[in-house]
């Protein structure tokens, strides 16, 4: 999506983004203002954050930062880490800078505006330890698009398809950096046919609602320069029997663990 292009769909977004809720992530350590109406950070950017091996001093670039969930959760649960957040849509990144200040993130996390097929010049290329990213599930045009213009755009691929997100990814990572992912598991064959022909020691991680139940959504993670084969994961169950969380979702969403891939 670029800027010039795309002003009308931002100005729609944001009108239709008028209406801000206060929440909450892991157990209420992380403050989120993010709008009422359009898509709404749920547990997806917690197991994202979760999976992202960041340690002390390493850069982390957030792609597609919406409010900036993904990266806050990061950011709380290894306080040494530094990370930046690129998102297209003003009215969220807007919103994102203003969760930065309210979890006293400032100097920690930015988020700026910027669109992955031109990005904003302070990006240079191979300058991150990490890249992380919720990548639109859907490609352009298929199904029937949610009416708000925010949720669209977060299910709904635009003008940067999977292969314009892979290929930004991997060229803002290190070489033997980590890139990683949360997608749905149906579309897996599509994203492990792109992460082949760009990195290495890809892990497939995921995450059962529990039962019989397929997996939904999937954690993948892939090594820019490594040469290693591919693994599948146990992966994490979600749910009990009853519906609650399993001890070790609850440890994630609640408490901020990090998860081994």
């Amino acid at each position: 999506m670029t800027e010039d292009g795309q002003s009308g769909e931002r100005r729609a977004g944001e009108a239709a983004a008028g209406a801000i809720s206060a929440d909450a992530l892991l157990d209420g350590n992380i403050r989120l203002l993010q709008p009422q109406a359009g898509y709404r950070a749920a547990i997806d950017p917690v197991f994202l954050a979760a999976a992202v091996p960041a340690g002390p001093g390493d850069m982390v670039l957030d792609v597609g930062a919406g409010v900036g969930a993904v990266s806050l959760c990061l950011a709380w649960r290894e306080r040494g880490c530094r990370v930046r957040g690129i998102e297209p849509q003003r009215d969220l990144a807007r919103l994102a800078a203003r969760n930065v200040e309210l979890n006293g993130f400032v100097g920690r996390v930015e988020i700026m505006i910027g669109d992955l097929l031109r990005a904003p010049p302070r990006l240079a290329p191979g300058s991150f330890d990490h890249v992380m990213a919720n990548p639109p599930y859907l490609p352009a045009r298929e199904g029937s698009a949610p009416v708000n213009p925010g949720r669209a755009t977060a299910q709904f691929e635009g003008d940067a398809g999977l292969t314009d997100w892979m290929r930004f990814c991997f060229s803002m990572v290190r070489p033997k950096g980590s890139v990683t992912f949360v997608y749905r598991a149906d579309r897996i064959d599509l994203l492990l046919s792109e992460l082949r022909t760009r990195a290495g020691e890809i892990v497939v991680f995921p995450l059962w609602p529990g039962g019989s139940k397929p997996a939904g959504r999937i954690l993948v993670r892939a090594r820019k320069g490594v040469a290693a084969p591919t693994r599948l994961a146990a992966g994490l169950v979600l749910h009990e029997a009853d519906g609650r969380y399993t001890e070790a979702a609850d440890a994630v969403l609640r408490r901020g663990a990090g998860l081994i891939l």
